[in-house]
């Protein structure tokens, strides 16, 4: 009776360290859960001075005035109580119903906009828009990818700008984006939006036989762009290709991070976690542009998502590993004082690309949404004039 007493209270000693241990493990993921992104690392001021002012293709600008944004108008500072934290979160029906309503009241008598949907295999319907000029003769097509959390309406201007070169320009809301099927920011695989535009890069140029297609990017959409041309099929589809803040390079706040990010995303997918261009500095360093991006609800507001992080690191770490299969024309943007991707990883893509014709651009203080930046004129000019070269 001793001994069964014996081994009775070691099995309960032994259960009681298991169950300590187990509470242990789950404490560890979720604090490194709740840990932020950050868009990439902090280098000294001489070595990002010796990486970026040193290379011979990088083009400088003077250096903006740093913009200071009110708090109340900036999501990660509000604190909920005013602001557009507070918007009600729309689902994939009423998103679609608003991006429809956006195409169809657009009255510009220059082009002509238009919406279609389209199904995946996965029984996902995914928005895309065109704008088609009108008063000019059309000598190319432009199909944008937005970048993660926004839309593919957020770049109307853009278009039309491009409209007016002669450029019929195309969009598409990846999924969990704009006017998309999916939990508003929530992407389960970005192999997903990659397939998907693949079957959209096909359907544009079936409709549009005899004219370059180019593609441009930005930031997450310019990843998922890379990634489409790594297929040989889309490759010889392409005529070039134009890209804003790639997300070839972005890191964790923690290296177990990195460890612990495929079971978390497995285990709580939808979980929100605290995002990189949430920490740092404001995505761009206009103050009108940012309250126009964070008031518009097809704008997916508040935190990053598990799965969506864990798709992120899994894309750039993807094309870290075979941008030398990059054979695409290209040019690429970005801003030295982007805190959300690395303008370092832009350096690596064009110094590893296997393109013969490839260009980089390192704007000098300029941040993440080069389009939204107040500099935004010069940023299209240097875009269209590398698309009129090549049409």
């Amino acid at each position: 009776m001793a001994t069964e007493a014996f081994m009775l209270k070691e099995s309960a000693y032994f259960s009681l360290r298991a169950l300590k241990s187990l509470f242990v493990l789950i404490s560890a993921i979720v604090m490194v859960l709740l840990l932020p992104f950050r868009g990439r690392r902090r280098v000294s001021p001489v070595e990002k001075e010796e990486k970026i002012q040193n290379h011979e293709c990088c083009h400088h600008h003077r250096k903006g005035t740093v913009v200071r944004v009110p708090a109340k108008i900036v999501p990660w500072k509000s604190g909920g109580g005013v602001g557009v934290v507070s918007m009600k979160v729309l689902d994939p029906m009423m998103r679609r119903e608003l991006a429809i309503r956006r195409v169809l009241e657009d009255g510009d008598e220059k082009c002509l906009r238009e919406y279609w949907l389209f199904g995946t295999k996965r029984g996902d319907i995914i928005f895309t828009q065109c704008w088609t000029p009108l008063s000019v003769k059309i000598r190319g097509l432009v199909i944008l990818m937005h970048g993660l959390n926004e839309h593919s309406g957020r770049y109307n201007n853009f278009a039309k700008q491009l409209n007016a070169n002669g450029y019929k320009v195309y969009g598409m809301d990846w999924i969990g984006h704009g006017g998309s099927d999916g939990l508003h920011g929530y992407v389960h695989s970005l192999d997903h939006a990659v397939s998907d535009l693949k079957v959209f890069i096909e359907k544009v140029i079936t409709e549009n036989p005899g004219l370059p297609c180019f593609c441009y990017g930005h930031s997450t959409g310019a990843a998922i762009t890379l990634k489409a041309f790594l297929d040989p099929k889309i490759e010889a589809c392409i005529a070039g290709a134009t890209f804003t803040s790639p997300a070839v390079g972005v890191e964790t706040s923690h290296p177990f991070l990195l460890v612990l990010a495929p079971i978390a995303s497995l285990l709580l997918p939808t979980l929100k976690c605290n995002s990189a261009y949430k920490k740092g500095l404001p995505v761009c360093r206009d103050p009108e542009a940012l309250i126009a991006k964070y008031s518009d609800p097809l704008v997916c507001t508040g935190s990053l998502r598990v799965r969506t992080g864990y798709e992120i690191l899994r894309i750039t770490s993807y094309l870290q590993q075979n941008l030398r299969k990059m054979k695409v024309p290209f040019l690429v943007l970005h801003g030295t004082g982007d805190c959300v991707t690395d303008p370092t990883a832009s350096l690596k893509l064009y110094e590893e690309a296997s393109s013969s014709d490839k260009s980089i651009k390192l704007y000098e203080g300029f941040s993440h949404d080069l389009l939204f930046e107040p500099e935004r004129e010069d940023i299209t000019e240097d875009i269209i004039q590398w698309l009129n070269i090549r049409v």
